[in-house]
């Protein structure tokens, strides 16, 4: 029996899933790659993260957990042939927990998932965040696209990063360079769940998500994109150390260089373990240091 499930993979403490802005666009067009080769799961809302992915789909669990395994499967693929890193999110292990029907549930869980962008200071809205359906829900307005089916055989498959041949000649591409979510997303069921846009809206202000952003001191903190972080971090380690990256520092001139991206990015602990391939700990320890 078909049953809605919330799947999140567990988050990354020392590293990032996406580098630069074209692994998320790869990681969405997979996302579109995997909803055309199971049919049997319905996407209801999905988010990429910095260091982890979360989903809410419907299926059977045996359906859902597949779905989800062969979508990090085609990633680590190509983020091995990209960056060389071997049995990445191997050892990653998958949450699956089932929501149940009622006490409105599934709207909380839709409305957890949209909000992790928000609650990480990335955006101030869902529908500000491009990878994943924050802005799929009562979206006005027809962004320009193109049909699958209007792309050669080369470009379908330098766009989707694979052979799968099973996509839908009507799914369409958005400008950001991937297939829109509205294309494969159950967005009816959604929008019917949710009734109206004030309605959605309530149980985004209102998720744990939400909550945990506004409880936070530094939720009203301007805050960098661990991707900003990382993109700039050989030149910080050049300007200060005249050294190529964090693993070439001494043991002082990392916890200076912690320091540096603590004020520079308003960063914390947690992030910054991210963007240098540390553990919590460790990242902890250079900003004790200070």
């Amino acid at each position: 029996m078909k049953r809605i499930y919330l799947l999140t993979t567990e988050h990354l403490e020392n590293g990032l899933w996406f580098r630069e802005e074209e692994d998320f666009k790869v990681a969405m067009n997979y996302v579109a790659v995997q909803a055309a080769s199971c049919p049997e799961v319905v996407v209801l809302a999905f988010e990429l993260m910095s260091n982890h992915v979360h989903f809410v789909l419907k299926g059977t669990w045996q359906a859902v957990r597949v779905f989800v395994e062969q979508f990090k499967h085609r990633y680590a693929i190509y983020y091995r042939k990209k960056y060389g890193v071997a049995n990445f999110l191997r050892r990653n292990n998958l949450d699956i927990r089932e929501i149940p029907y009622e006490d409105e549930a599934p709207e909380r869980a839709i409305a957890y998932v949209q909000m992790n962008c928000v609650a990480a200071n990335i955006c101030a809205h869902p529908s500000q965040y491009p990878w994943g359906t924050g802005s799929t829900f009562f979206a006005e307005g027809s962004p320009a696209v193109i049909r699958i089916g209007d792309l050669s055989a080369r470009a379908r498959q330098r766009l989707l990063h694979s052979t799968c041949d099973v996509i839908p000649d009507h799914w369409v591409v958005g400008s950001g360079g991937y297939i829109l979510p509205s294309s494969y997303v159950n967005v009816k069921a959604v929008e019917a769940l949710f009734r109206t846009p004030k309605r959605l809206n309530f149980f985004l202000v209102n998720s744990s998500k939400a909550k945990k952003r506004i409880e936070t001191s530094e939720a009203a903190m301007p805050a960098f994109r661990d991707q900003s972080i990382l993109a700039v971090l050989p030149d910080l380690c050049r300007s200060l150390f005249q050294k190529e990256s964090f693993r070439h520092l001494q043991p002082e001139e990392q916890v200076e260089l912690a320091r540096q991206i603590r004020f520079r990015f308003s960063a914390d602990a947690n992030q910054i373990a991210r963007v240098c391939g540390l553990s919590y700990a460790e990242a902890a320890r250079l900003l004790d240091s200070l």
